[in-house]
C-alpha cells in the first residue's frame, strides 16, 4: 500500500459568481413590484442611502411633444430613465371615489343589526358570523355552536335559519348542496326534480350528462338540461364579490410604447423605483480617519448602495433593449392589434442582441407594458408558430387559438364541432396542426369538450 504524498497541479474551468453578479441576475429577474419592495427595504436598512422619487409625466396626452418627453436621454437614446406613467394630472382621481372595503362579516352584522328579533338573538346570530368561511360556508357544527353558547340546539338551528336568511343568498350554509337549495328556495325554483338532481347528480350537471339524468328521474333531456341551466346559474361560492382581507397587487407596467409621428418610443417607468444617490453626510465620513471602525462601515454601506444602484441601472438598460427588439420584431401587432402578432421565440431574441436565452428569459419575467390598447405581458409577445401551407411565414398560437375560440362560438350548439372537425376545417385554412394540438390549444382556453357543450 502506497502512503506517498505528492502534489499535483490539475487545470480545470469553473464559473465563480461575484456579488455583483448575483445581485444583478437577482434584480433582472424581480418585477417593479418587487424591485420597489427591495429598494425601500434597502433605503431603511443602509442609511449611506438617499431617495427621491421623481415627478411623473403624463404619458396619455396626446398634446404633449416628443421634447417634453424625451429629457436629459444618455446618447441621445429615445427614452428617459426619470419618465413615469401617470393620469392622475388630468383631475380628480376616480380613485378617491372608491368606498372603503366592507367585509362579508360586515355587511352581514349590519343586516343583523337591522333585524326585528331581541338582542339575545341578534348576539347568537353574531356569534355563528364569526364561524362562517372566507367562501361564505359555515364550518362548525350547530350542535358544537349551541353547546359553546350555553344553548338549547333548537335555539341556535333559529339563529343559523336567520343568518341564512341573509344576503348574498346561500351564505352559512354547512355544504354547496345546502348552498344551492337557499339560493333556489329563496328564487322560489325548488322543486322535487331539481332537489334530486342536486342531491344525487351533481357531478352529471359538471359533465352535461343529460340523458343518464333523464333517465333517472324519468323526464325528457330538454327538461334535464333546463333544470341543469338553473343549478349552473346558481352561485357556489356566496362569498364573491366581498372584501376578504387579501389585498388586490395592482401591476406595475416597465415602461410604456408610445407612437410619437410614425415612430414607436420606448419610455421607461421609472417612477416607480425613486432615484437613488450616496448621502453627502457619509461621504465626508470616509474622509476622516479619527475612526477606522466607522469608516470601514460606512464604506461597506456606500459599496452595497452602488452595488445595487449599478444593478438597477443594468436591469433597465437590458430591458430597454429587449423593447427594442420586439419593437422591431413586433412592428404590425402594435400598429394593427393581436392579429399581427408575429411567432417569436426567446432564442431569436437572444441572438439579436447577442445575448443568453436566460438573460431574455430573467428580463421579461413577470413585466408588463403598456401600449395603446392597455397593459400587456411582455412573456405573452413570445410565441411559437404554426406552418401555414399557404403563405411562408409561420402563424403564432394565439392566432391559432383565437380561431378556435370563433369556431367554437359560431358552431352549431346542437352538433358542438369535435377536435378532429376543428382541425380538420383548419388544415383546410392551410394550417398544419394535429387534432391532438387542437385538444391541448381547446383546453388552455378552458373550452370544454365537444360532449360537454352539447344542447338538447
Amino acid at each position: 500500500m502506497n502512503f506517498d504524498f505528492e502534489l499535483n497541479l490539475t487545470q480545470q474551468q469553473k464559473l465563480v459568481m461575484t456579488q455583483q453578479m448575483q445581485l444583478s441576475i437577482k434584480v433582472l429577474q424581480m418585477s417593479s413590484y418587487e424591485l420597489k419592495e427591495l429598494v425601500d427595504r434597502e433605503v431603511q436598512e443602509n442609511p449611506t442611502i438617499e431617495a427621491e422619487y421623481n415627478e411623473s409625466v403624463d404619458l396619455l396626452n396626446e398634446n404633449i411633444s416628443y421634447k417634453d418627453i424625451i429629457k436629459n436621454s444618455e446618447d441621445n437614446n429615445r427614452y428617459d430613465y426619470n419618465q413615469v406613467y401617470s393620469k392622475e394630472e388630468e383631475g380628480v382621481s376616480p380613485f378617491n371615489f372608491i368606498a372603503s372595503k366592507v367585509t362579508l362579516k360586515d355587511y352581514l352584522n349590519e343586516q343583523i343589526s337591522e333585524l326585528n328579533v331581541t338582542d339575545y338573538t341578534k348576539s347568537f346570530c353574531r356569534y355563528i358570523v364569526e364561524n362562517i368561511n372566507s367562501k361564505g360556508y359555515l364550518d362548525e357544527d350547530i350542535a358544537v355552536i349551541s353547546k359553546q353558547l350555553g344553548i338549547k340546539l333548537a335555539q341556535g338551528q333559529q339563529a343559523l335559519a336567520i343568518v341564512q336568511s341573509l344576503e348574498p343568498d346561500g351564505i352559512g350554509a354547512r355544504d354547496i348542496k345546502e348552498c344551492l337549495k337557499i339560493q333556489l328556495i329563496k328564487r322560489k325554483l325548488l322543486n322535487k326534480y331539481i332537489e334530486k338532481i342536486i342531491d344525487d347528480y351533481l357531478d352529471y350537471i359538471a359533465e352535461n350528462k343529460y340523458s343518464l339524468i333523464s333517465k333517472q328521474l324519468k323526464i325528457t333531456i330538454k327538461e334535464a338540461q333546463e333544470y341543469g341551466d338553473v343549478i349552473k346559474s346558481l352561485q357556489p361560492k356566496p362569498s364573491r364579490g366581498f372584501y376578504t382581507g387579501e389585498d388586490t397587487e395592482y401591476i406595475i407596467p416597465d415602461a410604456h410604447i408610445r407612437k410619437i409621428d410614425n415612430e414607436y418610443f420606448i419610455l421607461m417607468n421609472d417612477g416607480v423605483i425613486p432615484k437613488l444617490t450616496i448621502s453627502d453626510t457619509y461621504k465626508n465620513i470616509l474622509n476622516q480617519e479619527q475612526d477606522k471602525a466607522a469608516v470601514d462601515y460606512v464604506k461597506k454601506k456606500i459599496d452595497s448602495a452602488v452595488l445595487l444602484m449599478k444593478s438597477i441601472e443594468q436591469r433597465k438598460g437590458t430591458l430597454y433593449r429587449v423593447l427594442e427588439n420586439i419593437v422591431k420584431l413586433q412592428r404590425e401587432y402594435f400598429d394593427f392589434g393581436e392579429i399581427y402578432l408575429k411567432p417569436m421565440t426567446l432564442k431569436e431574441v437572444a441572438d439579436n442582441l447577442d445575448m443568453h436565452e436566460s438573460t431574455i428569459s430573467r428580463a421579461i419575467r413577470d413585466k408588463y407594458v403598456g401600449v395603446d390598447r392597455g397593459i400587456v405581458k411582455i412573456k405573452d409577445l413570445f410565441t411559437v408558430g404554426i406552418s401555414s401551407k399557404n403563405s411562408s411565414d409561420d402563424v403564432s398560437i394565439i392566432n391559432i387559438k383565437n380561431m378556435i375560440s370563433k369556431m367554437v362560438e359560431e358552431e352549431d350548439k346542437s352538433k358542438p364541432l369535435s377536435d378532429q372537425a376543428i382541425c380538420d376545417a383548419l388544415n383546410k385554412e392551410g394550417m398544419n396542426i394535429s387534432r391532438r394540438t387542437v385538444a391541448k390549444y381547446r383546453e388552455e382556453l378552458g373550452i370544454r369538450s365537444s360532449s360537454k357543450r352539447k344542447r338538447f
